[in-house]
């Protein structure tokens, strides 16, 4: 493959140049997130018109030139599972790259797995295979060979290839409104997450009562100002399933935190009195200033009926041609139960995931005919591949 290897800022103010009349650009990154605060950008891979640029940003660290362009009007950035390729626009430039189209969601559109790698796309889309010899390579190594390069550079040679299939086979379904819709929506929720409260990412809250989720906040804060500051990946100073346990036990004694196994790490010990100080702090909020915990029912109906309706998630999806794990989550199937039964829990003009949009077309309208007995669940052939069927149900005399 013919490439330019990008090392300098003149050359790559030259290259966006090149390819400044591009209406599609195609980029893929390599990083590693090991040892660094935020992931360390150690490659950035193009093909726009024909071009194909391996962009080095270990040679110079100004990339501005090349997330400007992504960002021009009437540009479509192309991507394949881009969280953090936007992330690194975002960052850099502080807003998002112009129409934003992503291969992995947008095959999910259509049926096809959701999460799927790229690998499966090319093969099942393309009919091609592709090498994995590189997949453990450590990106921050220079100089890198002619097979790593390869290697780079074939995350982005056949996604124009990948969109053309897409787009024509989505076209047929109808569903390219979709595809906008949840593209820009996934956007949003990326520039919330980046902006707004990032200690909700951690697993594992759900069921805390608010003061617990407070000694997380504190804990989740002091250590990301820690790992920022001194550059280091934020679980290096205190893990999750640490914090997390704090959190529930809460309190600053000393000897009752190091009872807690894991805290006897010199490094957690060491910064002992600060996590003292953040569980004293959340500890002494005015309940008014606690966190919101999350919308939760205790009737066991929505708990019997929100793990009837999951499993038959996946059979509506398929049915749909959705791929289920695309379309929403167990939650959000009781959140669906518990707004159309009235059951509370919801802020005014709220509205759950699976009423709006297409969700609302694909699976919403389902669960609503099952829950008001228009549809029934039958077995039709147990080893089938979908043994599930939805039929209608006769009007009540």
């Amino acid at each position: 493959m013919r490439y330019e290897y990008i090392t300098s800022q003149q050359h790559l103010r030259d290259f966006c140049q090149v390819i400044a009349d591009a209406e599609i650009i195609a980029f893929d990154t390599e990083f590693v997130s090991e040892d660094t605060y935020l992931p360390e950008l150690c490659l950035v891979q193009v093909a726009a018109d024909g071009h194909l640029g391996i962009i080095d940003p270990l040679e110079f660290s100004d990339l501005s030139p090349f997330w400007e362009l992504l960002t021009r009007p009437g540009k479509e950035t192309l991507v394949h599972a881009g969280r953090e390729e936007f992330r690194f626009c975002l960052r850099a430039l502080g807003r998002r790259p112009t129409n934003w189209f992503d291969v992995q969601l947008a095959a999910g559109m259509m049926g096809l797995e959701y999460p799927a790698s790229y690998g499966t796309l090319v093969q099942k889309l393309l009919g091609k295979s592709l090498s994995k010899d590189e997949t453990r390579t450590d990106w921050r190594r220079r100089p890198l060979s002619p097979r790593q390069i390869e290697y780079g550079l074939q995350d982005v040679v056949d996604l124009q290839s990948i969109r053309s299939v897409l787009h024509s086979r989505l076209n047929e379904l109808g569903r390219l409104d979709w595809v906008t819709t949840e593209l820009n929506d996934w956007q949003d929720d990326m520039e919330r997450s980046e902006s707004g409260e990032k200690w909700r990412r951690i697993g594992g809250l759900s069921g805390m009562n608010p003061r617990a989720l407070a000694i997380v906040r504190e804990l989740w804060t002091w250590r990301d100002d820690e790992g920022e500051r001194r550059n280091i990946p934020t679980r290096r100073i205190l893990r999750d399933d640490l914090l997390l346990e704090l959190a529930k036990r809460q309190t600053s004694d000393p000897k009752r935190m190091r009872a807690v196994r894991g805290m006897e790490r010199g490094e957690v010990l060491r910064h002992l009195p600060k996590i003292g100080a953040c569980v004293d702090r959340a500890m002494a909020l005015p309940d008014e200033e606690l966190p919101k915990t999350e919308r939760r029912s205790s009737r066991p109906q929505l708990n019997l009926l929100g793990q009837f309706l999951s499993t038959a998630l996946g059979s509506i999806c398929r049915s749909a041609q959705v791929a289920p794990n695309l379309a929403g989550t167990a939650q959000d199937v009781r959140d669906l139960i518990a707004y159309r039964l009235e059951l509370g829990g919801f802020e005014p003009g709220e509205i759950p995931l699976l009423a709006t949009g297409w969700r609302a077309q694909v699976v919403g309208s389902v669960i609503d005919d099952l829950l008001r007995g228009n549809l029934a669940i039958r077995i039709a052939d147990p080893l089938d591949h979908e043994p599930l069927v939805f039929e209608k149900c006769e009007p009540a005399e």
